[in-house]
């Protein structure tokens, strides 16, 4: 009987969602998806995604949004299907070929060198397609620059092509021109030209907290610790939306083990903020706090953090994320 209930339980909530959207035309379950995606509600998102997908499966656009929140979940095999998925359906769509340049590149990062490799290629080609379809795509030219910076010559990369694509977005993203020189800068060990274009990306932006961050994490790597700190409490002050930026703030600081309670209060403030991003799902935040409240001797605080994550995303694994000492 005790199965028999569980089951009863699962279909009846199933039933639950799929009335929820039931004739409801799905660009409005869209834009509820898109909500969940900024605030890291996964599991609310994936169901209602099913609902469209069962529908309309050559739906380009929900596809696109279930590969960005496997993305999330760190479910890379998932979301190169997705994203595979979306471009097969809309190929005339620059964010589509972003999205799936980055799945794939995630997926790169954990496979074996050779397989690595041979998707190097077809990632560089993603990212190309993304940056032609849409001159103006801020976004597909950073990560196409970013791609030049860090590939190597044999797959696409070039520190030349990097300064080309700093050239295209000077005319309407000075701030990204100047993060992706600062980038190329560190890349040959000019670490004063670095520093000099991340202060000037900072200048160069109307919502500079971000740049700030970025500025932070520079520092980290320099072990710089107190312009770190400096640069976080900068940004975090810039930051009066209270949006992902505090969220990469707190990485920096938890990163360096420096400052680690104002980590906390950015990323309790992040959390309790309408502000979220899809770039720092909450779920992603609460593990992040949970592990940081252990090391900081609150195991309860942090237990509580790891379950309301696995509340909005049952899928990812907090295990993984999780404190290392968590049995005390």
């Amino acid at each position: 009987m005790l199965v028999f209930s569980r089951i009863f339980i699962v279909c009846l909530l199933s039933c639950s969602v799929a009335a929820a959207h039931a004739d409801v035309p799905s660009d409005q379950i869209l834009d509820s998806v898109r909500l969940d995606l900024n605030h890291g509600r996964a599991d609310h998102g994936l169901q209602a995604l099913d609902q469209v997908l069962t529908s309309e499966p050559q739906n380009a656009q929900a596809h696109n949004l279930r590969c960005r929140i496997y993305l999330q979940e760190q479910r890379w095999n998932e979301a190169v299907k997705s994203c595979q998925a979306a471009v097969k359906l809309a190929p005339g769509n620059s964010d589509f070929h972003l999205w799936l340049a980055r799945a794939m590149g995630e997926k790169a990062d954990r496979v074996s060198f050779i397989t690595a490799f041979k998707m190097a290629k077809q990632i560089h080609q993603e990212f190309e397609v993304a940056a032609s379809l849409d001159p103006h795509n801020a976004d597909a030219l950073s990560d196409l620059g970013e791609f030049y910076i860090e590939a190597p010559a044999i797959v696409g990369g070039g520190l030349d092509k990097a300064v080309k694509v700093a050239q295209q977005l000077d005319a309407f993203a000075p701030d990204r021109a100047h993060y992706i020189r600062a980038r190329m800068a560190e890349g040959r060990k000019d670490y004063v030209g670095a520093e000099e274009e991340y202060k000037a990306a900072i200048a160069a932006t109307k919502d500079p907290a971000g740049a700030w961050m970025d500025l932070a994490s520079f520092y980290r790597h320099r072990q710089r610790w107190d312009d770190m700190i400096s640069a976080v409490h900068s940004g975090a002050a810039a930051d009066t939306q209270h949006d992902v930026a505090l969220a990469d703030g707190a990485s920096v600081l938890i990163k360096a083990g420096r400052d680690l309670p104002f980590a906390r209060q950015l990323l309790e403030q992040y959390l309790a903020s309408p502000n979220q991003s899809e770039d720092a799902p909450a779920f992603q935040a609460q593990v992040q706090l949970g592990k940081l409240l252990d090391q900081l001797g609150n195991p309860q605080g942090a237990q509580q953090q790891f379950a309301a994550a696995q509340e909005l995303a049952k899928d990812y694994q907090v295990g993984t994320h999780g404190p290392t000492n968590s049995g005390r």
